[in-house]
């Protein structure tokens, strides 16, 4: 008779340490797995890191998005939020919006680096919900070949002759306003001179507007620089949803305005006829549609202001006008400085 084997006391006690062992040894690969891509990658981020400047990411995923749009509402706009920062961290800071790391420079010579070196070392462009609202080809969003064709063709916006007869524009539609205010009348100054300044450079673009076209048109370049900074959230009845809807509208006028110049229907001495015809004295050739109207739209919003809020600050500054009130009489009787900081009774 065979006895019985005694019981695997050895093996059992064995298998109980099993599960501890596994737990140890996966805490050793884990500890030893980042040591090694520390040591691979440790030194390229450390020198990376070291070229960004101070700042601040703030919260995680959202950064520091809140209290930006939250200081472009205010009175003194985005300029709040950027100066805060510029006390704590110097003229150049970094911050997170909108899920970038964004930059931001303050000194002229930055400034000059930035916009005068032609893209070296980096590439200019806005943040992806400005770009879907300007259009991908949009001088603010160009790549580089296309931003420099773009400059060539459009510069001609900028010479002495044309600066001349804008200002001939501004003055005639400045007059033309005044002319229009009756005696005993309520007039909300911003808003004429809001009026004025979009029929102005549209004039100076695209001089066949009527006057229904225009008004539906400020109404729909409003609402894209309304939506230009808010949350690129595609919701319906959401302001940015608002802004690519009017842009659409937009794009759809132009479109129609630019076939009738390709076509002869229509020809006027403005900027878009510059844009629309070949330019026999270079080689750069004529611009598509797209990057006429992208184009159009961003000179337009770009002459516009931009910081409405800050007209009841300025007018609560002056005391005088606060006391006694305006009308076109008190108008006269002022005597404004060159410089606009001096104001006298006659």
């Amino acid at each position: 008779m065979i006895p019985p084997s005694p019981p695997p006391t050895r093996i059992l006690l064995f298998t109980c340490f099993i599960p501890l062992l596994l737990l140890i040894s996966a805490v050793l690969l884990v500890r030893i797995s980042k040591a090694l891509l520390w040591r691979i990658t440790g030194r390229r981020q450390a020198t990376s890191t070291r070229r960004l400047p101070p700042g601040s990411s703030g919260l995680p995923l959202i950064g520091e998005t809140l209290s930006f749009l939250a200081a472009n509402s205010s009175s003194r706009g985005f300029y709040a939020f950027v100066s805060t920062r510029r006390l704590r961290y110097g003229n150049c800071f970094k911050t997170n919006i909108f899920g970038k790391t964004h930059v931001f420079v303050s000194s002229t010579g930055a400034a000059r680096a930035v916009l005068g070196n032609d893209f070296v070392g980096f590439t200019k462009r806005y943040i992806r919900s400005i770009a879907e609202l300007l259009g991908e080809q949009s001088l603010l969003c160009a790549t580089l070949e296309s931003h420099r064709h773009l400059r060539r063709r459009m510069s001609g916006l900028f010479n002495p002759e044309s600066l001349a007869s804008s200002v001939r524009t501004f003055d005639l539609l400045t007059a033309e306003a005044l002319r229009s205010w009756k005696p005993g009348e309520t007039v909300v100054v911003f808003e004429d001179a809001l009026k004025i300044t979009f029929r102005a450079i549209c004039k100076i673009l695209m001089n066949s507007a009527g006057e229904d076209e225009l008004e539906e048109l400020q109404k729909d370049v409003f609402e894209v620089t309304e939506a230009m900074l808010a949350f690129p959230w595609k919701l319906p009845g959401s302001r940015f949803l608002r802004g690519l809807k009017a842009r659409r509208r937009i794009m759809n006028m132009l479109k129609k305005i630019i076939h009738l110049r390709r076509e002869g229907l229509e020809h006027h001495e403005d900027f878009l006829q510059s844009l629309v015809k070949e330019d026999e004295h270079t080689s750069d050739g004529s611009l598509t549609d797209s990057q006429i109207q992208d184009n159009i739209l961003t000179l337009i919003i770009a002459g516009l202001p931009q910081n409405t809020p800050m007209l009841p600050k300025i007018l609560s500054t002056d005391q005088l006008i606060n006391l006694i009130g305006l009308d076109l009489k008190e108008v006269d009787r002022f005597h404004y400085s060159k410089l606009g900081s001096q104001v006298e009774g006659k």
